[in-house]
């Protein structure tokens, strides 16, 4: 019986180098595995428009295949994140569709966190000034969040007169505040300081603004600096597992780490180890 070799290209699949992605409604920037998109409309606080949530939504989607990319770092230009979706370009044209074309508009915009939760990356989100509406989601959706004391975070559609369960923040904000505070944010849609944000567990860390982005890349790098492989299972499994019971994720990630001990930097870990020397990971 002979055996057949498999071409190893095949097995890549769509992986490919993302360093050189033209993107249209944002800025996008890739450096020795840190990748940082930049929401580009200072002038408005940087909202969203139809086209940026579509453009947003398929790059984290392509960010599964991507080859050159192992940490994101998500910020907005001038002195704010996000002020949501734009009022003149999304929210004028909504009061005016029909239901149909209205529950489109918010698949589109819950399908955005579904890419940013099933990209393997790890998403750091640098946050300073307004981080409003669908900028506090997109700041939610990420792994880890970076702020400054004069950001101010708002789930406001409570405010506008839409329910606080905006593409999944009745999910996923009370298991990273609580359900009282979530309850409280969500009912009120009252602004967050920097501090309140930070003590409440939503901001992981504080900074100052004028080192925000400087801070954050250099956070991402050193995550980028560990096992790439090793990472993206992590944060598999901080997803996955809020819908297992206990019995359920123990087996679960039993069954991942047993995958990541097949790997080669779990080699290099153990190699560098006996040779008394710090581990330089390849994330394969």
């Amino acid at each position: 019986m002979t055996s057949t070799a498999i071409d190893p290209t095949l097995l890549a699949g769509n992986r490919k180098p993302m360093a050189g992605y033209r993107a249209t409604h944002f800025v996008w920037q890739c450096d020795q595995g840190v990748a940082t998109i930049t929401l580009n409309r200072p002038e408005r606080k940087n909202p969203l428009t139809f086209d940026s949530y579509a453009e947003l939504r398929d790059l984290f989607g392509a960010l599964k295949y991507a080859s050159d990319v192992k940490v994101v770092v998500l910020v907005g230009a001038g002195d704010n994140f996000c002020s949501g979706g734009d009022v003149h370009e999304i929210i004028g044209p909504l009061v005016d569709l029909p239901m149909p074309e209205l529950l489109m508009f918010t698949r589109m915009t819950g399908d955005l966190v579904k890419a940013m939760r099933a990209c393997p990356q790890p998403i750091v989100a640098a946050v300073d000034g307004v981080c409003a509406g669908a900028g506090a989601i997109m700041a939610m959706a990420s792994d880890l969040r970076m702020g400054t004391a004069r950001s101010k975070t708002a789930f406001l559609f409570n405010r506008v007169g839409l329910a606080g369960c905006d593409m999944g923040a009745c999910a996923m904000l009370p298991r990273i505040i609580g359900q009282g505070r979530a309850s409280d944010w969500l009912y009120s849609g009252r602004s967050i300081g920097g501090e309140e944000a930070e003590r409440s567990g939503f901001l992981n860390r504080l900074v100052a603004p004028d080192t925000l982005l400087a801070d954050a890349q250099a956070w991402a790098r050193d995550i980028a600096a560990g096992p790439t492989f090793a990472n993206g299972i992590t944060k598999t499994m901080l997803h996955q597992e809020w819908s297992m019971s206990i019995d359920q994720a123990i087996e679960a990630e039993a069954q991942a780490q047993a995958i990541c001990m097949m790997t080669g930097d779990f080699k290099r870990a153990y190699q560098a180890f006996v040779a008394k020397q710090r581990p330089v990971f390849e994330g394969n």
